[in-house]
């Protein structure tokens, strides 16, 4: 992608070149991690799996029950899994996704309304405008159209994902406002549906939602709660959302006996063996019944559907990739559009809606196996320390030790790889070079921890195989057979997951962390140099961040309007599209360039913390720690301990961390 052309296959040849020599270590990878592997998998699937259920039961709503839970899932599964095998970038999740519903659900109003269409030939009107869309995405694949991914910088990124963001909070509060109400097409004389109990299901609603918000947005917390041995605290961090799901589906059913059925309100989805649930799986017979006119007047939606597709899945898989995560194997963004084309031809054939690449799930999952990757990377280092230091060695031997460990591991990752990248080595020189001997003259007394002082040199990795994708997408089409154990889930409880989702990709997103900026005061805005930090807070005015951030915070006003458009709705990835000349055109000449470097950059990569002396910053503890760090070692300390230590809430937003700044000044 780096020389974008228009000569036809030479972007996806590239891809291929590129993606295969990693082939077999993606397997090789996930099947190393073991056991650990379920954690970033499960976490996954459940930010896949209920939004997936939502969607389909929406689509239940909006298409008379032509569509269901069942064909989302479906989907999902079917197009989840031949992207984990055959995709070029496997750590990006696929599912069915909002504008999918709402391009269906406009199909849908369109064909009822024609005589020669109808509810029966829906689904066969709409495998044509699949046929179309699969062709217009393997056109767009082969001359080489994913190279302009590259023109969408962090701008548009961070807009992107906070719009999605919005958009999952709005549903969430639409969801719960709908607690209170009497759905579509039900009976009001029902006694839920009576005002007094009604009142009471809304209520009963919120307690839900809220409560599996604050809980899961806790459990996300657990490495750092006071309480409680390492495993069990590691265990609530790692499996303590879907727990939390199944803990507040329980107490749903708390009253169970004293109030009508149907409050609270739980999902709703035909049984997979049901009468009818599968007559859309032979649509295909159907397809040579609709209208020659039809079929034409098919590529308008699906032209719509391309576009939209295109771009989601090209950003979602940008994000899923972002630099800061260090990943080692290249992008694929050309082949993978072409099996996009080939996924939305499979699901048009099989009468159920196609699914392509997700937000927020897919940086979810790489940040969620960083997280992963750095246990296993710091398990090997520290277990090489301890043996170290039981034959009494110094510590510059220590260090000599767990360098040599590291860069054997360093290079097992770069051997499958043709040509590593002259920053993949020079960060391996880096480690390899730093100068650790005679550290035990500077300790201060203190004895060394591996513990404590190897997460000092430990660098951003990510796990990057393809198992977490393939099994979460397993069990997404293992749900189809639970269905009736899904539905004992209370809808209130996926609204609370909606929001926990929006709240859980904020984190990271600079435009975010900008937005919060400016509620902190001047004379405290020094307090965000001493903590985590981006380079900017050094190095921009704070009056060019303030007009930056209120451009940015403008533009997604007019996004999030966009989307309130009844059928131009689906059209909210153009203003991103314009981003591209505003980016190159305009914005450079209403900020400096060093400013503009800063603030959106072409691919994220915070700038190097100011330079202070690594010695003391890794091995010399204040004297207030010295206590609790005794009262550690005593512990049997989990591999997991220490990873809150350099990621957020969100499971792995990775930064810089300066450790000393001269000047605050900057800032105010």
């Amino acid at each position: 992608m780096e020389n974008p052309s228009a000569v036809p296959f030479r972007g996806i040849l590239r891809d291929v070149r590129g993606r295969l020599p990693c082939y077999k270590q993606d397997w090789v990878q996930g099947l190393n991690a073991g056991i650990r592997i379920l954690a970033p998998t499960t976490y996954i699937f459940f930010a896949s799996a209920l939004p997936v259920i939502a969607f389909g039961e929406q689509l239940n709503r909006a298409t008379d029950g032509t569509l269901t839970a069942i064909q989302t899932l479906v989907s999902t599964a079917i197009c989840g899994i031949l992207h984990a095998i055959f995709g070029g970038q496997p750590l990006l999740i696929i599912g069915v996704a909002e504008p999918t519903v709402l391009m269906y659900t406009y199909m849908y109003n369109f064909a009822e309304g024609r005589d020669d269409l109808g509810h029966k030939l829906f689904l066969a009107w709409a495998g044509w405008a699949c046929m179309w869309t699969a062709l217009l995405l393997c056109l767009l694949a082969i001359f080489g159209a994913g190279s302009i991914i590259n023109r969408f910088t962090r701008v548009a990124g961070e807009l992107f994902g906070i719009l999605i963001a919005v958009l999952f909070t709005k549903e969430a509060i639409k969801g719960l406002v709908d607690e209170f109400r009497i759905p579509e097409n039900e009976n009001p004389d029902v006694d839920q549906f009576k005002f007094p109990w009604r009142f009471a299901n809304g209520l009963f609603g919120i307690v839900l939602s809220f409560g599996l918000l604050l809980t899961a947005l806790k459990s996300r917390l657990a490495r750092s709660w006071r309480y409680g041995t390492s495993w069990l605290r590691s265990f609530c961090a790692d499996y303590g959302v879907p727990l939390m799901i199944v803990v507040w589906t329980a107490i749903s059913y708390s009253a169970y006996d004293s109030v009508p059925a149907g409050i609270p309100r739980r999902l709703s989805s035909p049984n997979p063996w049901a009468t009818g649930a599968s007559s859309n799986w032979a649509v295909i017979k159907d397809m040579h019944k609709v209208p020659p006119l039809y079929i034409l007047a098919a590529l308008i939606p699906a032209i719509m559907i391309s576009g939209l597709y295109f771009f989601d899945h090209s950003v979602a898989a940008q994000m899923a990739q972002q630099k800061e995560f260090n990943l080692r194997n290249p992008s694929a963004y050309h082949y993978d559009l072409l099996l996009l084309g080939i996924m939305v031809f499979i699901c048009g054939l099989l009468g159920i809606p196609p699914s392509n690449g997700v937000l927020p799930q897919s940086p979810m999952h790489t940040k969620s196996l960083a997280t992963l990757k750095r246990q296993i990377v710091r398990k090997e280092l520290v277990e090489n320390a301890k043996k170290s230091m039981q034959k009494q060695a110094s510590v510059s031997e220590i260090y000599d030790n767990i360098q040599q460990v590291f860069t054997n591991m360093e290079m097992n990752n770069f051997h499958h790889l043709p040509n590593p990248s002259l920053k993949q080595l020079n960060e391996l020189e880096q480690f390899k070079s730093i100068d650790l001997r005679g550290l035990d003259t500077n300790m201060n007394g203190n004895a060394f921890d591996p513990e404590k002082h190897v997460d000092g040199l430990l660098p951003v990795r990510v796990k990057e195989q393809r198992l977490s994708n393939l099994v979460q997408s397993l069990l997404v089409g293992l749900c189809v057979a639970v269905m009736p154990v899904i539905k004992k889930v209370p809808t209130s409880v996926l609204w609370g997951y909606f929001a926990y989702m929006a709240i859980e990709s904020l984190p990271g997103n600079q435009f975010w962390e900008r937005f919060l900026f400016f509620f902190i005061t001047p004379s405290r805005r020094f307090k965000v140099l001493e903590d985590v930090h981006a380079s900017f807070v050094e190095t921009v005015p704070f009056k060019t961040i303030a007009k930056f951030t209120l451009f940015q915070l403008l533009y997604l006003l007019v996004c999030f309007g966009i989307t309130w458009i009844p059928i131009a709705g689906i059209l909210f990835p153009a203003p991103f599209f314009l981003l591209i000349p505003i980016r190159q055109h305009i914005l450079p000449k209403l900020f400096e360039p060093e400013h503009l470097s800063e603030l959106d950059a072409a691919e994220y990569e915070e700038s190097e913390a100011l330079p202070h002396h690594p010695r003391s910053s890794i091995l010399v503890e204040p004297e207030a720690n010295v206590i609790d760090r005794m009262e550690e070692i005593e512990e049997d300390v989990d591999d997991a301990e220490i990873l809150d230590e350099i990621t957020t809430r969100s499971r792995g937003e990775l930064k810089h961390r300066p450790v000393h700044v001269e000047d605050r000044n900057q800032v105010v």
